[in-house]
């Protein structure tokens, strides 16, 4: 075998970058999403999820190619009281029993600072996926994250409950819900 086919696998390696990737999966513990929506225009309600799992990749010395993949269960999501989550739990709304996820993919971050972006990516709720853009923040810049070294997630987006399906009480409760994503990545 000619010694320069030994050496291909190590040069694909370095032309592709893949030894400056770094992979990250959520701390689930230390993470959290939640959902607000207006209660009777006058008030609010937040649900929160707080089983998140996911992963980010990121490459430093090219941060704008971030891939981000959050995953929520849908079954531990919690409410501010026991009829509230009854419901949000049901056909009408996240449905648990048949769609136990709701999750977010989203490919290549637009920065619009060195700590703070936007991804555009499909978010999955009840079985229909929709385009969402997604605001986040890095608690440091992605360019400078150096292997073994974790960092802090947060994002945010709006969404019309509608789209994916959510139409119950529409006098009572509102369309759009903001959603916050709190989400510690530690190396993975």
């Amino acid at each position: 075998m000619p010694v320069r086919l030994l050496f291909l696998p190590l040069i694909l390696l370095f032309a592709t970058g893949a030894i400056d990737t770094l992979r990250f999966k959520v701390d689930a513990p230390q993470s959290a999403v939640l959902a607000k929506v207006a209660f009777f225009g006058i008030a609010s309600k937040t649900a929160q999820f707080p089983k998140v799992s996911g992963s980010a990749v990121v490459v430093p010395q090219q941060p704008d190619a971030l891939h981000l993949d959050v995953e929520l269960d849908a079954r531990a999501l919690t409410a501010p009281d026991s009829v509230t989550l009854k419901r949000l739990k049901g056909e009408k709304f996240f449905w648990v029993e048949k769609y136990p996820t709701v999750r977010f993919v989203g490919d290549g971050m637009q920065f619009t600072s060195p700590t703070s972006g936007i991804v555009k990516g499909m978010l999955t709720a009840r079985g229909v996926s929709k385009p969402v853009t997604l605001e986040v923040a890095f608690d440091r810049p992605p360019a400078k994250l150096a292997p073994g070294e974790p960092v802090t997630l947060t994002g945010s987006t709006r969404i019309d409950r509608r789209q994916f399906g959510m139409t119950a009480y529409s006098l009572i409760v509102g369309r759009k819900v903001d959603i916050t994503i709190k989400a510690r990545m530690v190396p993975g």
